[in-house]
């Protein structure tokens, strides 16, 4: 049976009078079962509802809730889908979940290609495998924005590219979601000889077309690990290639903002720190619509490092803070840490060679904790303290991929270990450490 567990109940909120706790599971609203949090929402959006709930013993009981029509219940849901998440039936030559190691936390090995993941969290799709009642439920529901990967409209190409015949056909479905009404963010999974050059041209040729329904294209390099014994031979970009990859995208951009006002197609940051190119302009990236798939976070990151001030008279005694980050971020990090001079404060950064996943990963969001915890390690001289980024860490978990924690890193050094998730917290914990 469908269920949705309960994790957290809010204090003072219906569903605390009612009783129900963590750990009960939510079973049915007004006769019906729910798959989601989207149905739920639809469900609940009256001013009498039933609910059916396990309770953790087992048994079952059944609540009549009188409130207002927008009132919340107070439920929070240990997952969004309550149902079984949508498996990617695709064998993409590029994908990143083949290349993690074994002996990793089961979550890391999920391939999930669900469209109510795509609407709720941004999470990207391949369409493979909707059929008709869920294309119908996108509509009827009006599931928008939905975030698609395309990597190719050629079809054949596309195919070859996921293992899946089904795959073909992605002009077709993004035609019939774009004139439903569903607008679409759009990415590319760039690989060198496969769908770049004409390929590449050619998609966003056609993703262009269906503009305004496709608001965006984000283009990013593919991700190779050292963990690739079954997968495919793949490369990544040259800094020449990369540089033929940003003149052909600048070109579309100059386009689309003469046309439509905004750029259309954005590229990875990768691509720009791969050749040392300078990145584009904070106008140039529209309200950034995909900074969470890594387009824009190094504008991003320095405007609002500009417009942080901090207000310090620096420190009475020395204090050594070491800021940890990628290699490709130590480029932008470097000249800016280098700026910041405070009374008796001395910054080191350190650039973490990416042992885990081997040295051809080089952003900071895949560090491990293992990784940081050597690379501070080998560092010599006085450390009072060390700052982590926060992108490394898990959403929701304060942990790294491999499971360890700043806390487990503080118990190792023996010294105060703080994380900085953007800019503005980075600056501040430099400025206000003690």
């Amino acid at each position: 049976m469908t269920k949705g567990t309960i994790c957290r109940v809010q204090e003072g909120s219906i569903a605390a009078g009612l009783g129900i706790v963590p750990g009960d599971a939510l079973l049915a609203v007004n006769g019906k079962a729910v798959r989601d949090i989207i149905d739920l929402s639809f469900a609940l959006a009256d001013e009498y509802v039933e609910l059916l709930v396990a309770r953790q013993n087992g048994e079952e009981e059944l609540f009549a809730v009188e409130k207002e029509y927008d009132q919340d219940l107070g439920l929070e849901f240990a997952a969004a889908v309550f149902d079984r998440i949508r498996p990617c039936a695709n064998k993409c030559v590029f994908c990143f979940v083949d290349q993690m190691p074994p002996g990793m936390r089961e979550s890391l090995y999920v391939k999930d290609d669900d469209y109510r993941l795509s609407f709720l969290y941004g999470n990207f799709i391949t369409l493979t495998n909707l059929g008709p009642r869920d294309f119908a439920r996108i509509r009827r529901l009006h599931l928008s924005p939905l975030y698609v990967s395309v990597h190719a409209t050629d079809g054949a190409i596309r195919a070859a590219l996921l293992g899946n015949p089904r795959a073909a056909d992605i002009l077709g479905r993004l035609r019939e979601l774009t004139a439903s009404g569903i607008d679409l963010h759009a990415q590319v999974v760039l690989c060198p000889g496969l769908n770049d050059g004409p390929v590449l041209e050619r998609t966003i040729t056609d993703l262009y077309a269906l503009a305004p329904g496709v608001l965006s294209l984000a283009i990013v390099p593919v991700g190779l690990t050292r963990h690739r014994e079954k997968c495919r031979p793949l490369r990544g970009f040259t800094p020449a290639e990369a540089e033929n990859v940003i003149a052909a995208v600048a070109a579309w951009q100059r386009r689309s903002q003469t046309e439509t006002g905004s750029s259309f197609v954005y590229l990875a940051d990768e691509f720009y720190l791969a050749c040392g190119h300078p990145v584009p302009a904070y106008d140039d990236y529209d309200g950034f619509p995909q900074l969470e798939n890594g387009v824009g976070i190094v504008r991003s990151f320095l405007a609002e490092w500009a417009e942080t001030a901090v207000k310090t008279s620096g420190y009475k005694d020395p204090l050594q803070i070491d800021v940890v980050c990628g290699r490709s971020a130590a480029a932008i990090l470097a000249p800016l840490l280098g700026a910041f001079a405070l009374p008796n404060l001395a910054v080191r950064l350190v650039a973490v060679e990416n042992a885990f996943f081997g040295p051809g990963v080089t952003v900071t969001g895949l560090l491990t904790g293992a990784d940081i915890a050597a690379a501070l390690r080998r560092e010599t001289g006085p450390r009072d303290g060390v700052i982590l980024p926060g992108v490394a860490l898990r959403k929701g978990e304060n942990i790294f991929l491999d499971g360890r924690s700043p806390e487990d890193l503080a118990q190792t050094l023996g010294l105060p270990v703080r994380v900085a998730h953007f800019a503005a917290d980075l600056k501040g914990l430099l400025a206000a450490w003690r």
